[in-house]
């Protein structure tokens, strides 16, 4: 790949043009594309996350119906699923890095739709497995991407902000599952099949919607396609009042400084030693073990809590409708995120966010009554819908335009891993130990992430070529 120094605009070649367009970008007082493409980027988190809770809801039918066994379920549920996230997320996020950030988005959403359509027409453990396989392939990438392109095409200024309002849309598929899941599971044969149908009717509506997505600029600009570029930043300019362009022109603060990489001929041997060594490959060992971390709860909460409240005396139908009240946190914590993730340096409100976590896992442990469950379950939610987003952005923003999707990929598909940890352990030391312990390990495993992000570096406000630098 050529490599040329970073210059002013004036400097001649074409890294002196991409950085004066890149700056320009940065310098946008606002989202630069029509609001409906924010919107489209949240449905594909809406189906993500839809698609994360769905299965937990639809387990307990599905298992009765098709005869499966503890095994079969933990298989189908969660190691299958979980497997696919790491391949998707890492194959379609190559395919981003290569080849564009619109038609690997494209194809995440499609694959995703396909295997949830499939998961609702299963008859069997080796279809579901299948479905559910392909739907995990989808899911993994169609998160990485989401925070990848809005993160590239947001001003440095407001990424945070813009990247947390895609997510509210999103978070919403968490906070509504539940709901949807009770009007359907327990009261129709078909109940968990017409709660799949629904996921991929979301999921192939994303990709007709996807359709009108531009690429990204940044993207472009990586790999030399500097016209391109060019126009779509005029165009992006155009949305804007001159006055509120005049207003945001003033200079960057610690502009980027090191050097800008132009160019197609990148050589993927490379590219994969930059992040298994050195400051990049330290930025994928950091976000693999705060993401292991994280999942471990994550994955135990969503994936066991139902069953083991219901387990402990609650009941199928009074743990269903605890964890969904409780789910109202979700978008609550977005919105707090909205108002602060630009203005609180994002590291910071991650671990704060991680605080709020153990907090919730330890009310929900003492299994109290059902309004202690319940805030419980809240302060939960409430943890995810803050932690979520600026994690995800917090992620991206440690690795270069030309590494980004794949260093996501490895650290959030690699950090997976630990939600097969969580969905085996949480049930493992309930039964071994007491209800409460089980829960408070959990809360400790996502505080210790929150524990690992306060070591990253500073990204608020600031240029994503020069946090990567």
């Amino acid at each position: 790949m050529s490599q040329m120094a970073v210059g002013p605009e004036g400097r001649a070649g074409g890294a002196g043009r991409g950085q004066a367009l890149l700056d320009r970008m940065d310098r946008l007082p606002g989202w630069p594309l029509p609001r409906f493409d924010l919107f489209v980027l949240g449905l594909a988190y809406f189906f993500v996350f839809y698609d994360i809770t769905d299965i937990g809801f639809g387990m307990p039918r599905i298992a009765q119906q098709f005869a499966l066994t503890t095994n079969d379920v933990k298989f189908v549920a969660i190691a299958i699923g979980l497997v696919g996230y790491i391949v998707g997320s890492n194959l379609i996020g190559a395919l981003a890095d290569w080849r564009g950030r619109k038609l690997a988005f494209l194809a995440s959403l499609l694959v995703s739709g396909l295997g949830s359509l499939g998961t609702a027409f299963a008859t069997g453990i080796v279809s579901l497995s299948l479905w559910r396989f392909l739907t995990g392939m989808g899911v993994g990438a169609a998160l990485n991407l989401a925070s990848t392109y809005v993160g590239e095409l947001s001003p440095s200024s407001q990424r945070g902000r813009i990247s947390v309002t895609m997510f509210m849309i999103g978070i919403i598929g968490q906070a509504i599952t539940p709901f949807v899941a009770l009007a359907l599971v327990p009261h129709f044969y078909i109940g968990w099949r017409l709660l799949f149908a629904i996921g991929a009717f979301i999921g192939l509506a994303g990709v007709l919607f996807g359709l009108r997505l531009p690429e990204s600029p940044r993207w472009l600009i990586q790999h030399g396609h500097l016209d391109k570029a060019g126009l779509m930043v005029g165009s992006m300019e155009q949305r804007f009042d001159p006055q509120e362009l005049a207003a945001a022109a003033a200079p960057l603060s610690g502009g980027p400084e090191g050097t800008l990489r132009t160019g197609d001929d990148e050589d993927p041997g490379s590219t994969m030693h930059e992040l298994t060594h050195g400051r990049y490959g330290l930025a994928v060992l950091a976000m693999i073990t705060m993401w292991f971390l994280w999942y471990i709860g994550n994955y135990g909460f969503l994936g066991d809590a139902a069953t083991l409240l219901s387990v402990h005396g609650l009941g199928i139908g009074s743990s269903i409708l605890y964890l969904a009240v409780g789910a109202i946190g979700y978008p609550v914590g977005a919105g707090i995120m909205i108002v602060t993730a630009d203005k609180i340096e994002r590291k910071h409100l991650i671990f704060g966010a991680t605080v709020v976590w153990l907090i919730g896992m330890l009310l929900i442990g003492t299994l109290a009554n059902g309004v202690v469950v319940t805030a419980g379950s809240f302060l939960a939610s409430l943890a995810l819908g803050s932690y979520l987003q600026v994690a995800y952005t917090f992620t991206a923003e440690n690795f270069p335009t030309r590494l980004r999707s794949r260093g996501f990929a490895l650290a959030d598909g690699g950090g997976h891993l630990g939600g097969a940890v969580g969905a085996l352990l949480l049930p493992t030391l309930v039964a071994g130990t007491t209800f409460f312990l089980g829960f408070a390990v959990i809360g400790i495993t996502g505080l210790l992430a929150g524990l690992i992000a306060l070591g990253g570096p500073k990204t608020s406000g600031r240029s994503l070529e020069k946090v990567a630098q």
